[in-house]
């Protein structure tokens, strides 16, 4: 599944349009982003919840030359099943 297949989900639920679904899915992953790039949290209930984390700076080495590189601490996306989720993929 993918962005169009959800926004096509929420088209079949909305009785709107479907640029109308578009920019509703836009919204809701828009919101999330935001959120992350703030450093905020975002549960969802029943499906998880999205947070960031940081990732120290470390060595790691270039597979062609073996050389070392630093590579800089960064902040990466996280996500968090809640356990709803957990128990209806099982």
């Amino acid at each position: 599944m993918n962005k169009v297949d959800i926004a096509n989900a929420v088209h079949g639920k909305l009785n709107g349009t479907k640029v109308q679904a578009e920019e509703v899915v836009d919204i809701v992953i828009d919101s999330i982003v935001s959120t992350l790039k703030k450093g905020g949290e975002v549960s969802i209930a029943g499906l998880g919840i999205f947070s960031t984390k940081v990732r120290a700076a470390r060595q790691a080495r270039n597979p062609r030359t073996g050389e070392a590189i630093s590579v800089p601490s960064m902040r990466v996306p996280k996500f968090r099943p809640a356990k709803g989720l957990k128990e209806a993929v099982k």
